[in-house]
């Protein structure tokens, strides 16, 4: 059946009237008289019939009153955006590709903030092996977050933060002992960080701008083991500005400005849009990036 005729019945059922109907419905009588007419060959029942000045409901009209509520009820609910959503009921796993560097300080503080709302959500993280590809097309991966490129056209994205690189190196590293300049950042040895073992990047070319040149002396996969790595020799590795003040001191490294014009590295989160307005999508998202812009702050309880 037509749900407009659905709300016909139930405004003509409410009112017994077809001109105070039409008047609820914010149409005109005679748009109402027609569906009374299509209710009524329909159903097989004439539903209100004349008793005197006034319409009264037949005995079908009464046992189809609250049914007939009931049904627009839950056509409201599928049909309001975000009905009935509440996360602590939400039973889901979403999956997040990020590189380990955002995943190291982004981890704890999202899946605390997913298990204070909803406690039967799991979250996956996956790393960034799937970038570039059509992951989030193809529904294997929820949210990218990190720099984003490489992305399906249709994709949604969103800007979170801008973060400037700075360098990484051991308390005691010589680096430390005087003034830094870009002729001795250039002249230390460094470790490149890479998936696919790439040597070069902005930092080369804002050195080459200046006539300088660094050694890229080892090339690792990962920010964490490039830390490492510079925790236990005199190499240099960069890393975020801000993030991770307290690993970072634990792990006996201290950062330093590089001594460069570069750019700030641009953060940002992409999903499919056929999740855009899911409600379960775009809570899990709100905290993502809450989570990212606010790493220490703990989710407020809704």
């Amino acid at each position: 059946m037509d749900l407009n005729l659905l709300r016909v019945l139930d405004a003509l059922l409410r009112e017994n009237s077809v001109t105070r109907a039409a008047e609820r419905l914010g149409t005109s009588p005679a748009a109402v008289s027609r569906g009374l007419a299509r209710l009524r060959r329909t159903v097989g029942d004439p539903l209100l019939v004349r008793a005197g000045q006034r319409m009264v409901p037949t005995p079908r009209a009464l046992e189809l009153r609250e049914e007939v509520r009931e049904l627009l009820r839950g056509c409201d609910n599928v049909l309001r955006p975000g009905a009935g959503f509440e996360a602590v009921h939400l039973r889901r796993t979403f999956t997040v590709q990020a590189t380990d560097l955002l995943l190291a300080g982004l981890a704890g503080p999202l899946t605390d903030r997913v298990r204070a709302e909803a406690p039967q959500v799991d979250v996956v993280f996956l790393p960034e092996s799937l970038e570039g590809g059509p992951a989030l097309r193809q529904g294997t991966v929820d949210v990218e977050l990190g720099v984003l490129g490489g992305l399906d056209p249709e994709v949604r994205t969103r800007h979170l933060t801008h973060k400037a690189l700075v360098g990484v190196a051991r308390s005691g590293h010589p680096l430390f002992e005087g003034r830094m300049d870009a002729r001795r950042f250039a002249a230390v040895d460094h470790i490149g960080i890479s998936r696919h073992g790439k040597r070069e990047g902005p930092i080369d070319v804002a050195l080459a701008e200046r006539g300088l040149r660094r050694r890229v002396a080892v090339v690792v996969p990962s920010h964490t083991s490039a830390m490492i790595l510079a925790r236990d020799t005199d190499l240099v590795a960069l890393t975020l500005a801000d993030w991770l003040p307290e690993t970072t001191a634990a792990l006996g490294l201290r950062t330093f400005p590089v001594p460069l014009d570069l750019a700030p590295v641009d953060i940002g989160m992409a999903w499919h849009p056929r999740n855009s307005a899911d409600p379960g999508h775009r809570w899990f998202r709100h905290h993502v990036a809450a989570a990212v812009l606010a790493p220490s702050a703990p989710a407020a309880n809704t």
